[in-house]
């Protein structure tokens, strides 16, 4: 079985304070990859948390909005690749053989915003024993110099690529939430849920939960959204949280 997994950026940092890893949380997740998922290949993607996030708001960039500014791309960059060493390092602590791989370094997006992200990297990896290991990141932009690529956009390349049986994301909530925050249980449209989701409660530039829907929407295969303390439930092969069966979005 293969698993692409997303550890929200907010799960695993304190949003608020920039470059803060929340340890206690991350070590918590490494712990239900450990002992849920031995045997499965997987495919890990962070997001940007407080690292790449504030930076990425100082400079005015967004997944549409890029920057020339060589400053800005060094700034959010090296901050994602700061936070993916923290992740890889707290999973190879726990014997798994995790590796980073950094989106920058190899995916572009047309004028017209369309991605390409080569994947064959990913798959030789993980035929290889290890655990791959990506974050939200800049991506090469023509026409906008550089933009954010966020962790669900990697989520919809790679489950395609590597046939995954399984699909997660974990977030800070137990799922996309009605307006009485009662979890919503699936997802089929954006329509169906677009009054009842908002923006993220910290700083985000990669549309908080609207466009992590709208992402996932995209997926010819079920997503789950849950919160971390169903992320043991996921592993094991639980569908806790929302689940999200799109017919690609609006």
């Amino acid at each position: 079985m293969t698993v692409v997994l997303k550890l929200g950026g907010s799960v695993i940092t304190e949003k608020d304070e920039p470059e803060t890893v929340d340890r206690a949380a991350l070590s918590a997740a490494v712990t239900a990859i450990v002992e849920s998922a031995v045997g499965d290949d997987i495919v890990i993607v962070h997001g940007g948390g407080s690292f790449g996030h504030h930076h990425a708001a100082e400079y005015g960039v967004s997944t549409t909005a890029g920057t020339h500014n060589v400053a800005g791309v060094q700034a959010i960059h090296g901050a994602m690749c700061r936070l993916n060493a923290a992740v890889v390092d707290a999973l190879t602590d726990q014997g798994v053989p995790a590796v980073p791989v950094h989106p920058f370094s190899a995916a572009t997006r047309d004028a017209d915003g369309a991605l390409s992200l080569p994947t064959d990297q990913i798959t030789t990896l993980l035929d290889e024993g290890f655990v791959p290991v990506l974050h939200g990141d800049l991506v090469a932009h023509a026409g906008e110099g550089a933009t954010v690529l966020s962790g669900d956009e990697l989520v919809v390349e790679l489950a395609p690529a590597v046939n995954a049986d399984r699909v997660g994301v974990c977030s800070t909530v137990p799922g996309v939430l009605d307006e009485d925050g009662a979890v919503v249980d699936s997802i089929e449209s954006f329509d169906a849920v677009a009054a009842v989701l908002g923006e993220s409660d910290a700083t985000d530039v990669s549309g908080g939960m609207a466009g992590k829907v709208r992402a996932l929407l995209a997926l010819s295969a079920p997503a789950v959204v849950f919160g971390p303390d169903a992320l043991p439930a996921f592993l094991a092969g639980e569908s806790p949280g929302t689940t999200i069966t799109g017919d690609r979005g609006d």
